[in-house]
């Protein structure tokens, strides 16, 4: 595994557990502009936190990567999806769409 692949790993693992952790009140309007259930946000909330935690262990177990960083490029099409769908501006666009373009490199260096 290459130090970029790794710190594409850590860039990915680090901003989603600041968002997800600290951002949290910005993540429960954001789900309630989607109109989606606190359900859904828990589900996608814990599904981003285990896969970020696998990317992290991922760099002494690299077997660990590829499928996690796939699944996190889906859920940031998805986020992409949603952004689309409320017609938000591109400024709110642009973190889940580098965490995307990041998410799929990893898996592409991993593979």
């Amino acid at each position: 595994m290459n130090t970029y692949t790794i710190i594409g790993q850590l860039v990915i693992a680090i901003s989603v557990g600041f968002v997800w952790i600290f951002r949290f009140d910005n993540i429960v309007k954001e789900f309630k502009q989607y109109d989606l259930s606190d359900l859904t946000r828990n589900i996608v909330g814990a599904s981003k936190i285990a896969l970020s935690t696998l990317l992290i262990t991922g760099i002494w177990f690299p077997v660990l990567v590829f499928i996690p960083a796939l699944l996190m490029a889906f859920l940031m099409v998805c986020a992409q999806f949603f952004h689309f769908k409320v017609k938000n501006p591109w400024i709110k666009h642009l973190p889940s769409l580098l965490l995307l373009a990041l998410s799929l490199f990893v898996a592409l260096s991993a593979s």
